[in-house]
């Protein structure tokens, strides 16, 4: 093969290291751990970087395809928190983030019928490893859920407003990841109701109702989700965050609490 010139790694005398250098917004088939059916294949959107020195003119991009390149399409947890080490090592770095978003599917049965319908959910994986230091794995979901308010509902004589929110919910774990099906309860458990993609008659009374049943403020939706995660003990950290697109204002409603539980229970 010709010797072709490798101009990225030519001096730099600007003195100004880069924080981040890589790729971002790439496309990539990915099989995902699924606690019903043990896998599905889904579609991720996937950005790598590395830091990169100050006497350095560039990065070499296609280190960063091809280590995504080696998993040959099926990336899990354990899998992912792998690749920013492989990242170190192939671009001589210090610093490795990866993110990887995708949407996660889940058959949803209706409360009253049963009827199944596929509901679709935000999910992402960002890790960050640095040289000779343990790898940061955070992994962030975002749930859509069914909020009534509970002032409305102590004002009114005839019903109350609700609306859908969605929760932002990202945790660091102890030691061994938690399925993500088992997220989405815990953040649903914590709202009005849950959100479905398929409802007959039967089952939207049945919405309505427990909605009605269950009110929530914006805050009671993220104290609920908080306590129900620090009630188990496979977390190190977590943070809520929810947002109410509001029906009767302009505006949405918004409330997010952060916690450090391994600092605290030292």
């Amino acid at each position: 093969m010709q010797d072709l010139k490798d101009t990225q790694s030519e001096l730099d005398t600007r003195q100004m290291p880069i924080d981040r250098v890589g790729v971002k917004g790439l496309k990539y088939p990915i099989v995902v751990r699924d606690k019903a059916h043990r896998s599905q294949a889904t579609v991720a959107t996937v950005a790598l970087a590395v830091d990169l020195p100050q006497e350095y003119k560039g990065t070499h991009m296609s280190r960063f395809v091809e280590a995504l390149q080696e998993e040959k399409g099926r990336l899990d947890v354990h899998s992912a928190v792998v690749l920013p080490g492989k990242l170190l090592s192939r671009l001589n770095a210090q610093r490795a983030h990866v993110e990887i978003e995708f949407p996660f599917f889940r058959s949803k049965k209706a409360p009253v019928t049963g009827m199944v319908g596929m509901m679709d959910y935000e999910a992402r994986f960002m890790i960050d490893a640095c040289a000779g230091r343990k790898v940061d794995f955070m992994l962030t979901i975002r749930v859509p859920v069914t909020t009534l308010c509970p002032c409305s509902k102590a004002m009114s004589e005839h019903g109350a407003h609700n609306q859908r929110g969605i929760v932002t919910y990202s945790v660091r774990f102890k030691g061994e990841a938690v399925w993500i099906e088992d997220l989405i309860d815990l953040v649903e458990s914590g709202a009005s109701c849950p959100v479905y993609s398929l409802l007959k008659r039967p089952d939207e009374k049945w919405v309505t109702d427990h909605a009605y049943n269950n009110p929530v403020f914006v805050e009671d939706l993220v104290r609920n989700i908080a306590i129900r995660t620090e009630n188990h003990d496979v977390f190190s950290w977590y943070r809520v965050e929810a947002e109410n697109f509001e029906s009767i204002h302009n505006h949405q409603a918004y409330a997010m609490i952060e916690r450090n539980l391994a600092r605290e229970t030292v």
